[in-house]
């Protein structure tokens, strides 16, 4: 028989695992309900061993599938905001300056100012819109469309 100890000693480790990685509040459910385990059968109220894991498993299922999206909508965390900054390739900039080939400026992207390369061989002038062909740091490379 599993003592009770082991099941809350188990239940902090996931809880621990759940804070020390970006996980996207996946283990935090199943140390909840190993903690819960371990005080029922503490409380000697949860019947044999089979039952313990049962009761675990169904409690992290349940509770990850009802309270996860809460929770992530409580911490605006969305998908978007899980994307990579390798996501603005394609997408249009307004230059704030001249850009001639090969040379450095400032365009505006989704309301924030980048530094941008001109990565093509043609002239870019100030107010025309570029697309993004790559991102190298903070610097994103446009071509003219």
């Amino acid at each position: 028989m599993v003592s009770w100890w082991l099941w809350v000693l188990f239940g902090l480790v996931l809880l621990l695992t759940e804070m020390l990685t970006p996980g996207g509040f996946y283990v935090l459910f199943f140390g909840i309900a190993a903690v819960i385990v371990g005080a029922l059968v503490g409380l000697g109220v949860s019947g044999p061993d089979w039952a313990h894991w049962l009761l675990f498993s169904v409690l992290s299922v349940v509770s990850l599938l009802l309270f996860r999206g809460r929770l992530l909508a409580q911490f605006n965390i969305h998908e978007r905001d899980t994307k990579h900054i390798d996501s603005l390739v394609g997408e249009a900039v307004t230059l704030l300056e001249d850009l001639p080939p090969r040379a450095m400026g400032k365009a505006e992207l989704r309301g924030t100012v980048w530094n941008v390369q001109n990565g093509g061989e043609a002239h870019l002038t100030k107010g025309q819109r570029c697309r993004v062909q790559r991102v190298e740091g903070l610097t994103l490379w446009v071509q003219g469309t």
